[in-house]
């Protein structure tokens, strides 16, 4: 029986009601994209005016052994299986820790840098403010092979300072994992514990996100993975292949060879998060599912409330919710002429991360998608690149959309 039969026989629902037709719309988008072999498997779970409108995993956590060859008894997914974010790292973790510390008045957003990094007090980047950082407008380059030259954390930040800048401060927004790797270093100055810590135990632990963490197989309370790729065979081209424009011109490719060379699940697919940063970065390493990325969702949703009481004010919601010059908040995307999330409503927010993850939030419906795909792990298409699940994130986007406009 298909989902969709199933969900109408199961709750006794009338073929034709919006609420069907959404789910049957989701579940053949889902179910097709895994049958012909195009994804693993998802989860998706969508809620609205504080209810779960629909939740299911499809397909598979893992298909391939370490040889890269079929498992004779694939991992199926499951509604818990902890996902590899990726780059929603930027908001689930790093954004949410520098908002609270706005709300606790422990910073100010248009803070340079270099109040908290002495190493930024440079003539080129004393003038980067936090704000710069959350909105990718530092001009600080947008990606560098750090595990070349870096292989901890103290290495990786005095390396990020040296690094010159790549455009004007301020004058164009351009997507730096780098400078999420500093707000990194900010959030450990600030407190004085490391960063994932503080994330622990002011962030995560509050909102009852018991799933998300770092490095998770260290805590060994975690079995069931979404596996990405095999090794990092796309950095590794970024590394060799010119074509891409990620090349740099002191970096030998043949000077470092501790790629990784087996299926990646529990470990952070991001090279520069696990090979220099040992698993922890402000840019990306966070585990979680999507139940626990709902907490955070349902918090912004309610006003930075949680069970009637403040959790983050709505002051500061407004600062971070509220558009810059090129149409984005601090941290969250909010230029509704991205793909993954366009015509939305004014308001609305989200995230992408690389390895198919994504989080879209309407406030004007009080409606959230979050959907966690596991596309790496099908490998490298013949053209170098992973399967683009963009398509399928507008799909899933726009019949949100149509449900909430009936």
């Amino acid at each position: 029986m298909s989902i969709c039969l199933f969900y109408i026989w199961s709750v006794s629902a009338q073929p034709g009601t919006p609420k069907v037709a959404l789910i049957c719309n989701i579940d053949s988008i889902l179910h097709s994209q895994v049958q012909q072999q195009h994804i693993p498997g998802a989860v998706i779970l969508i809620k609205k005016d504080g209810k779960i409108l629909y939740q299911h995993a499809y397909g598979y956590a893992r298909l391939f052994n370490n040889q890269h060859q079929l498992l004779k008894r694939p991992e199926k997914m499951q509604l818990n299986t902890l996902f590899d974010l990726a780059s929603l790292t930027k908001v689930v973790g790093t954004t949410t820790a520098i908002m609270y510390l706005v709300d606790k008045h422990l910073l100010s957003v248009d803070d340079p840098v270099c109040k908290y990094v002495p190493d930024f007090n440079t003539p080129d980047k004393k003038n980067i403010t936090i704000r710069h950082l959350l909105t990718h407008t530092s001009g600080i380059i947008e990606w560098y092979p750090l595990f070349y030259k870096a292989n901890n954390r103290k290495q990786v930040f005095s390396l990020i300072a040296k690094l010159p800048l790549r455009y004007p401060i301020g004058a164009q927004r351009k997507y730096s994992d780098l400078g999420f790797t500093i707000l990194g270093e900010i959030i450990q100055n600030i407190t004085g514990m490391p960063f994932e810590q503080f994330e622990d135990e002011k962030i995560f632990k509050p909102l009852n996100m018991l799933h998300t963490t770092y490095n998770p197989l260290q805590k060994k309370l975690f079995t069931h993975f979404a596996a990405t790729s095999f090794g990092n065979p796309y950095e590794k081209r970024m590394v060799y292949d010119s074509t891409l424009g990620f090349t740099q011109k002191d970096i030998d490719p043949t000077s470092w060879n501790g790629w990784r060379n087996y299926v990646l699940s529990g470990e952070v697919n991001d090279g520069n998060a696990w090979y220099a940063n040992g698993g922890v970065s402000g840019a990306a390493g966070l585990f979680s599912t999507a139940a626990d990325i709902q907490q955070l969702v349902d918090m912004f949703l309610n006003n930075g409330t949680v069970n009637g009481q403040s959790f983050i004010s709505a002051t500061t919601l407004q600062t971070f919710f509220t558009k810059d010059a090129f149409q984005n908040g601090l941290g969250w995307m909010m230029d509704t002429h991205d793909s993954f999330m366009k015509n939305a409503p004014e308001g609305s927010f989200g995230h992408t991360g690389f390895t198919g993850t994504s989080i879209v939030v309407i406030p004007q419906y009080h409606t959230s998608i979050i959907l966690l795909i596991n596309r790496q792990h099908m490998g490298l298409l013949p053209n170098g690149t992973y399967f683009d699940v963009t398509p399928i994130r507008k799909q899933i986007f726009q019949a949100v959309m149509q449900y909430c406009n009936q």
